[in-house]
């Protein structure tokens, strides 16, 4: 049956809006949590009131996007089941585990400490709340380990075999699966850029105080964390960023050639294409400016490794889809008959590349009965959005560059005690929007590199839908459409509300500018 490319592409879009828009929510809780924890530490260490009110009121704004980020979070994970329904069966044994795990850690762990954090102020003492806080921290960041470790599985999956009997890929070492490279260097890198962002937020609202007159104590004190914690992890979202991209080029090659648009493979080490204009239609890039060595550094650590290209790639991927028909073939004898040893030979020798026969599925029933014009199709399916990759990952270069420039900048001002440039004091403030755009880029390049791809190279987007038609579909994302924008709405307003009342309209700040508590009058 050859599935209905309406269905698939309204579940990925639906899927894709979804998780866009959670994705606003969870990096700015992992880069809060540690703020707070940071700042708490200050105040258990000096004992100044000062620190407790700022991490109080921080704690506000981080209550409010926590809340979205499991409100969202929930509706996300239930469309496994709704719209990728033989996604799941296909690999729920090993998707399921880790999944599973991240939900506990969300709804549980982090639920009762956020609940600890908020209400326990005054009933335990300040050690024990300080160690509440830093649980928190650490919760969050393990929370977004597990996903990412789910996510990761998808982009390199390790640990796993096809089960011919049971139709389904089956776990054959949890070890490899929590342990995969792919997994670590996307939990370091995706981390680094929430606390990167959770800075930029401390420091463009404290800005916005400073640039008003208001609670400038206050406002001087968190831009001064923010611009020590946001310059520590904008170094490590490059550092780290770089070792993700050594992994991409290990794994999935043919996203590695579409970031950088190179469709054909260049001699050893390849060139880094600064500015160029992607051309799907004749496979080239024109007006390219290249930096020499960079790339092939970058991808593969080595000076005499190349990088394969575009045209290559799909030309191994017509090889893999010929020994992927031998392997479909024999798994169908196996179904009939398991002890066909002939057969058995055959699936254990081509395995990995039964995955690249599903291809053809999008264009045929059988991919036994494939034309080399049919392999050809599916060959080129393999190739993802070359324009969107290529400047999605160029503008998120650019904004993590941008923004070491602007906490290494914020971090001598502050070490001079200079914070009250009216002109730094408005590029923090406009600066606000760009971690969140850096971080959705990235989940682009991600995600849709992976295409056409749900499992890299086991199963293709268009087989795991569910049987639903386009018109049910169609109701699905309208209805996500209004609920989610609905939330944005209550985020957007809680945000501002609670933002413009600052520390001095929740009480925990004097109303006069010029008014210092006297515990943080030496602080």
């Amino acid at each position: 049956m050859i599935v209905d490319p309406d269905v698939v592409g309204l579940s990925r879009l639906q899927f894709a809006l979804t998780a866009l828009y959670h994705f606003l929510f969870v990096p700015l809780t992992l880069g809060m949590a540690f703020m707070l924890a940071i700042m708490e530490s200050v105040y258990v260490m000096t004992g100044r009131e000062v620190w407790k009110r700022m991490t109080q009121f921080w704690g506000v704004l981080f209550g409010i996007n926590f809340a979205m980020g499991v409100a969202t979070g929930v509706t996300m994970e239930f469309q496994f089941g709704t719209n990728w329904a033989y996604y799941s069966h296909y690999v729920g044994d090993i998707f399921g585990a880790p999944l599973a795990i991240e939900g506990m850690m969300a709804f549980f762990l982090e639920g009762t400490l956020v609940g600890l954090f908020f209400f326990g102020w005054d009933r335990i003492s300040r050690v024990k709340h300080l160690l509440v806080t830093w649980f928190l921290a650490l919760a969050t960041s393990l929370s977004a380990l597990w996903i990412l470790i789910a996510n990761a599985w998808m982009q390199n999956p390790v640990g796993a075999a096809f089960n011919p009997q049971t139709m389904r890929m089956e776990v054959t070492s949890f070890k490899d699966v929590i342990f995969n490279p792919v997994a670590q260097s996307k939990f370091v890198h995706t981390v680094s850029a929430g606390y990167t962002m959770g800075a930029m937020f401390v420091l463009s609202i404290s800005a916005w105080y400073l640039l008003r007159g208001r609670n400038i104590d206050f406002a001087k004190r968190s831009m001064t964390v923010a611009a020590s914690f946001g310059l520590a992890a904008a170094l490590s979202v490059v550092v780290l960023g770089d070792e993700s991209g050594y992994t991409v080029s290990e794994n999935q090659k043919m996203k590695m050639a579409a970031i950088e648009a190179m469709w054909e493979t260049e001699p050893a080490p390849a060139s880094f294409t600064l500015f160029g204009l992607p051309d799907v239609k004749n496979h080239e890039t024109r007006l390219a400016v290249r930096v020499p060595w960079v790339m092939g550094l970058i991808g593969t650590r080595s000076i005499d490794t190349p990088i394969p290209g575009i045209r290559n790639l799909v030309d191994d991927a017509k090889v893999r889809i010929s020994h992927g028909i031998e392997a479909y073939d024999a798994m169908l004898i196996l179904r009939e008959n398991k002890n066909d040893a002939q057969a058995s030979a055959i699936l254990a020798m081509h395995d990995k590349d039964m995955g690249y026969a599903l291809l053809l599925k999008r264009f045929i029933d059988d991919p036994r009965k494939a034309t080399p014009a049919d392999i050809e199709k599916a060959a080129d399916s393999t190739i993802p959005n070359v324009p969107v990759l290529f400047w999605a990952f160029r503008i998120m270069v650019a904004c993590g560059l941008y923004f070491i420039a602007l906490f290494g900048y914020a971090f001598w001002r502050a070490s001079k005690r200079r914070l009250d440039g009216r002109g730094f004091l408005r590029v923090a403030l406009w600066s606000l929007p760009l971690p969140w755009v850096a971080a959705e880029l990235g989940w682009i390049v991600a995600e849709y590199g992976r295409q056409p791809w749900a499992i890299e190279g086991v199963l293709p987007t268009a087989l795991g839908a569910s049987s639903l038609t386009s018109g049910q579909v169609w109701i699905s994302l309208g209805g996500f459409v209004l609920f989610y924008t609905a939330l944005a709405v209550v985020d957007g307003y809680l945000m501002l509300k609670f933002a413009r009342k600052g520390p001095d309209g929740l009480g925990l700040w004097p109303k006069r500018p010029d008014a210092i508590p006297p515990t943080a009058a030496t602080a």
